[in-house]
């Protein structure tokens, strides 16, 4: 599916192609536009399946814009982004592909992308789900990406020792050192549940790491991890399931 993002502010921009590129190649970013009649030449100009297309915009405002994509011959799909979620709004964007409410996370992004994504051949003739089967979950990420000096850094996830949150983004401590994410703690937790066990409110530990518990003279219980000499503290709300996880009664 090549995609096209179009925002004015550039960060933005960023975001959502960082997001995408921690899609292992599902999806390719196809262009950049920071206004609507540069998103309407662009769409024109090469094939684009997909605008993810930010209401407010100079010039021509996304809602123009996103009338004038549809009215293409082929005209690509079109979400609309945006900070407001207000009933206008709504009703124009369920006649698109659909909308995201800034800031975008990884998980609605892809559920719209999955939205939006025609089935394949295979996909046809492949068995019928069953009526009252949710959609299709997302498949995590292999590496945990951030944007670092103008650069971009990413890390394989069987590196990551543990995440722990600190203010506005989670650490990402890894092998070769720290990286930092603007993912929420709680959205990592639910995207790699089968790999990181939750040891206090602000911290999951790679459970492959686990080398078991330490009881410390201020009466609390800290983890020890493998390739890590730092102890992390587990909070007493969840040192039951912890201990029963690294004991083995899980």
């Amino acid at each position: 599916m090549n995609i096209l993002v179009v925002d004015d502010e550039a960060r933005a921009r960023e975001r959502l192609r960082r997001l995408l590129a921690d899609a292992d190649g599902r999806y390719a970013l196809a262009g950049e536009a920071s206004d609507g009649l540069q998103a309407i030449e662009i769409c024109r100009s090469r094939r684009i399946d997909l605008v993810l297309l930010d209401v407010q915009i100079p010039g021509m405002n996304g809602l123009d814009a996103a009338r004038a994509l549809t009215a293409l011959d082929p005209a690509p799909a079109v979400i609309l982004v945006t900070a407001f979620d207000h009933e206008t709004l709504l009703a124009f964007a369920n006649r698109l592909a659909g909308y995201l409410v800034k800031p975008v996370c990884r998980e609605r992004l892809f559920e719209a992308l999955l939205r939006v994504q025609k089935p394949t051949p295979i996909q046809c003739i492949g068995p019928a789900g069953s009526p009252d089967q949710g959609p299709p979950r997302i498949a995590p990420r292999r590496r945990i990406s951030a944007h670092y000096r103008g650069g971009l850094r990413s890390v394989p996830i069987e590196d990551v020792i543990y995440l722990r949150a600190e203010h506005k983004y989670v650490t990402v401590r890894h092998v070769d050192g720290e990286l930092l994410v603007d993912d929420s703690l709680r959205a990592l937790e639910q995207e790699f549940a089968e790999l990181f066990l939750r040891i206090h409110r602000n911290a999951l530990v790679a459970r492959a790491r686990v080398c078991g518990l330490e009881k410390r003279s201020d009466g609390y219980a800290y983890i020890q991890l493998r390739d890590c000499a730092e102890r992390l503290q587990v909070s007493r709300r969840h040192l039951p399931e912890v201990r029963r996880w690294v004991q083995g009664d899980d």
